[in-house]
């Protein structure tokens, strides 16, 4: 088996397919790898078994930029002949109190653009309902399931915001337009939209550093968030080598 490394990449033998992780910043990345099996996290190079070869990059900050290279990525490997089967957004994000609590982990049912639309003086309303396309991308039902079981991640929407929650007055209203949501981060929309865009399957994976509302950094909980995205991908890993992109 060879293996390749160069700047983050995470790239294992030939097996069922292709997998591309997309963190937003070096240390998410960095926290993925490290529970792929990678012993030196941030130098590339770990194998995963059956699941064949799995891509971690960081992609940037905000879904504008996290769609560009996660298109960038995708539209690179399909050139030469080794398509992705499958996309994964991960990282941090906030946590909706109390069903998200801080270090626990989060996969999406729903990746949702949560302030993708205009502002009227009856509230808010969504792209959809302006009639000028998506806010929701849904991930494989099957793969939601097997990923909340193996991980004991709890399964909900991950709102994507260009703008992170700072008060409770705007928690609460995002709460009430999307009930079923758990999270919130800024990139998982944009890696959706780019994996749909080429036919691939996407799923968002997200552990709880702080929770949404008032901005207090005193909260925050990056450390024990990166710690359980590691072990989250640690459990990822079987699941990974089983999953079929044709499974419901």
């Amino acid at each position: 088996m060879e293996l390749q490394a160069r700047e983050g990449r995470l790239i294992a033998a030939a097996g069922l397919g292709r997998v591309l992780v997309a963190t937003a910043v070096s240390v998410e990345r960095d926290a993925v790898v490290a529970g792929l099996g990678e012993s030196s996290p941030g130098s590339g190079a770990s194998a995963l078994g059956a699941a064949g070869r799995v891509d971690v990059i960081a992609v940037g900050v905000g879904p504008g930029l996290a769609a560009a290279s996660t298109a960038s990525a995708l539209t690179a490997a399909a050139l030469v002949g080794t398509p992705y089967d499958l996309v994964v957004s991960a990282g941090i994000g906030g946590g909706f109190q109390p069903d998200a609590p801080v270090g626990t982990l989060v996969v999406a049912d729903e990746v949702v653009a949560a302030d993708l639309g205009a502002e009227t003086e009856d509230g808010f309303v969504s792209v959809t309902e302006l009639g000028f396309g998506t806010v929701r991308h849904r991930p494989p039902g099957e793969l939601v399931r097997r990923v909340a079981e193996v991980t004991g991640a709890r399964a909900g929407a991950v709102l994507t915001v260009s703008t992170v929650t700072g008060t409770a007055a705007r928690a609460a209203a995002l709460r009430e337009r999307h009930p079923t949501a758990l999270a919130e981060a800024m990139e998982g929309f944009g890696v959706a939209e780019a994996a749909v865009a080429q036919g691939v399957p996407v799923l968002e994976v997200r552990a709880i550093s702080n929770p949404v509302g008032p901005r207090d950094r005193a909260a925050w909980r990056i450390p024990d968030a990166l710690a359980a995205l590691t072990e989250g991908f640690g459990k990822l890993v079987p699941v990974l080598e089983s999953w079929n992109r044709h499974d419901s």
